[in-house]
Order: structure tokens, then sequence, then C-alpha cells
């Protein structure tokens, strides 16, 4: 099988891992110091990585998939707290809504540009709304230190690296094969 047809599957379930990752880990430790007096839930780098999985399914495999991703991760999550699933799976459906308002126009003109844009807008849903359904604190504090979890460490750095890979790749030599 090609890779390009390994990337979807792969993808997927790399969403639905980071969902369930995410909710377990903020089920089992609750919210963590970040520093600087931030604080934030502990599944917090799993769901921004989440947030940047998604856009590589809705390219490979179709929004649909996203949205099969997003239950499939709540179910698992189910078991290990019926709330968080709710909540988890109520702020992702949001977050995939606004999300695609932004990332579908965008990535015409670009990849990075489609992402880091529409991660902002679904990092900011879903951080309100999952704090607020999964009933921690609306702070300063856990909003900000949710947002520089899931845009500095789980966004923003993962898109430096793709495209300094890329921009490396180009850049090397080619070589023509003869016969």
């Amino acid at each position: 099988m090609p890779a390009a047809r390994l990337t979807g599957p792969a993808a997927l379930a790399g969403y639905v891992g980071a969902i369930a990752a995410a909710n377990w880990l903020t089920a089992r430790y609750g919210m963590v110091p970040v520093g600087a007096g931030m604080l934030t839930t502990a599944g917090t780098f799993a769901a921004g990585a989440a947030l940047l999985l998604r856009d590589t399914v809705q390219d490979t495999l179709g929004r649909g998939w996203v949205l099969a991703g997003i239950a499939a991760g709540a179910a698992l999550t189910w078991a290990t707290s019926p709330a968080l699933a709710v909540a988890s799976a109520t702020a992702f459906l949001a977050a995939e809504l606004a999300d695609m308002g932004v990332y579908t126009p965008l990535r015409a003109r670009g990849w990075a540009r489609a992402v880091l844009a529409s991660n902002a807008v679904g990092a900011v849903v879903d951080t309100l709304l999952f704090l607020f359904l999964a009933g921690f604190p609306i702070t300063a504090a856990t909003v900000g230190g949710q947002l520089i979890g899931k845009l500095a460490w789980a966004t923003l750095l993962p898109v430096a690296a793709v495209v300094a890979v890329r921009r490396w790749r180009r850049a090397l030599p080619r070589h023509t094969v003869r016969a």
C-alpha cells in the first residue's frame, strides 16, 4: 500500500488516540501547573495534538471521518469518565465546526496558514466549552494555560517542524535516475 493511503488511517488512529489520551490524563491528573502561575488540564497537550491531527484527517479521509473520530474518542473516554466523554465530545464537535469554517477556505492558500488559523479558533472554542462543561474554573490562569499548551506546544512547534522539513527536502539536490 502506498504511503499516501496509510496517512489517512494513521492520522485517524492518532486523532482518536489523542482525544482518549487527553481525557484519560485529565481524569487522572486534573489541573497541572505550566509556569508563570498558569494552569492547564493534564490532557491539554494531547488535545492540542488532536487539533492538529484533525486537519490531516479532514485532508486525507474527509470531514465525516473527523466526526467519526470524535465519536470514537468519546466512546473510549466513556470507560474512564462519562462526564469527560460528554464534555470532550461536545467541545471537540464545536471546535470542529469552527475549524471547518476557517481551515477549509484557507487550505487552498497553504497548509501551514490554514492549520495555524483554524487551530487558533478551534483551541479557543474547545478550551472555553470543555472547561465549562467539565466543571473546571474559567480564569485567566486556566484559559491561558490551555491555550499555551494547545497553540504553542501542540500547534506552533509541530507546524514549524513540518515547514522546516519541507524546506530542507526542497533544498536537497535532485538526482535523476537514468536507465
